[in-house]
């Protein structure tokens, strides 16, 4: 497994009007020069997400039009939300009777279901696992999923020592402790159309006479996610995020390469997230699923004119070096830039590339979504803690 050094900062990521600011913090042994290099390259970055940004009201699934509801009558409503790259709902127990979305890994197949043993006898531990299928997230095909014992999935390719920052899948993330009894486990099944990981009756660390919490994430391969919950003993909002921290909901980065560092410095990255959609902790109660259903992305369109027709608040653009629809923010970034796409998404009708490119444009190297650093077992396992900074398990 390849790790390398990691900054993660923010891309103004907007959350019920919390705006997250970037982090200007110097980095060690960078010259005035360069400083002022690399801010003004951040600052371009925020223009690009702001210019795609404030073209769309982004409501989280504790915006507007949730906060009138009663908690205790949440169960006799559907909570529905349209995001950028989601839409959402919120179902409980009355919408669930005779539904099919609430799955219990334990009672459906449980012979297929595969249990995570070195999850389930760890705490702040991940496995690195590998599907049966891509899995699209945010519109990128995926190939491995990273299960954490803290309640959530690791959906990013390069591992380091801040998984719970960015690019989860977190039905709720907390700091679950499975060693605490020997009932608790951690299992997934992967049927070839579905992934189901499993959260069994797992208990909080240091907070183990709180209760059992038993829940799911569901991952389809036509790209919607569910999450289940079966069994909350406490309010989740009581849970202290001081040692792990706790939230609900999706997030995806894109990772790009310092272009003013040396060559010695040449692996050191950053991770900027640009996008989250944050569930309403108030709303996470056992017999209740949220439903998170994808939303069109640039990326699925594979010609110019397919591209340029399609209407949406991403603001996609071709690029005729890469073959690609993008908007120029997604895990594709690094090639956006290096390339120059940017330049070339300033034209508005594919008949202008025509003047400009032959036939014998030769084929480029572009990356992937996933890097080429797959682990050689099939599983491979790492930390998840932010406050550890040292890989463990016997993976690469």
């Amino acid at each position: 497994m390849l790790w390398i050094p990691i900054f993660i900062l923010t891309l103004l990521v907007t959350t019920e009007g919390i705006v997250k600011s970037w982090d200007h913090s110097p980095i060690s042994g960078s010259s005035p020069l360069k400083t002022k290099r690399r801010d003004n390259h951040i600052v371009r970055y925020q223009r690009d997400i702001n210019n795609g940004r404030n073209k769309i009201a982004e409501r989280a699934i504790q915006g507007r039009g949730v906060e009138s509801l009663p908690i205790d009558t949440y169960q006799t409503q559907i909570v529905e939300n349209n995001h950028k790259y989601y839409s959402s709902r919120v179902l409980g127990p009355t919408e669930l009777q005779g539904h099919d979305l609430l799955v219990d890994l334990l009672q459906e197949e449980p012979k297929k279901a595969t249990v995570l043993a070195i999850l389930s006898k760890a705490h702040k531990q991940a496995l690195r696992v590998k599907l049966s299928f891509d899995f699209p997230f945010y519109g990128h095909p995926l190939k491995h999923i990273t299960i954490a014992t803290g309640g959530f999935i690791f959906m990013g390719d390069v591992l380091h020592s801040m998984l719970t920052a960015t690019q989860y899948v977190a039905p709720l993330m907390a700091n679950f402790n499975p060693k605490y009894s020997n009932e608790s486990t951690i299992r997934y099944k992967d049927n070839g159309t579905c992934v189901v990981v499993q959260w069994d009756k797992v208990r909080l660390h240091e907070r183990e006479n709180a209760g059992n919490f038993t829940f799911l994430a569901a991952l389809f391969k036509d790209g919607h996610i569910v999450f289940g919950y079966k069994e909350i003993p406490l309010q989740v909002q009581s849970i202290s995020p001081e040692q792990h921290p706790v939230k609900s909901g999706l997030s995806d980065a894109f990772v790009v390469v310092d272009p003013f560092l040396n060559d010695s410095e040449s692996q050191r990255r950053y991770i900027y997230e640009y996008h989250r959609v944050q569930v309403d902790l108030d709303k996470i109660k056992s017999q209740t699923v949220v439903e998170f259903t994808p939303l069109p992305t640039c990326l699925q369109y594979t010609t110019c004119d397919q591209c340029l027709t399609f209407t949406s608040s991403l603001n996609c653009s071709w690029c005729h070096v890469l073959q690609r629809c993008s908007s120029g923010i997604d895990r594709y970034r690094q090639d956006w830039i290096t390339y120059g796409c940017e330049k070339e998404a300033q034209s508005t009708s594919c008949e202008d590339y025509i003047d400009f490119y032959t036939a014998a444009d030769s084929t480029i190297q572009t990356s992937s979504p996933e890097m080429d650093s797959t682990p050689n077992p099939f599983m491979d396992t790492t930390t998840e803690d932010d406050t550890k900074t040292k890989h463990q398990g016997d993976g690469e």
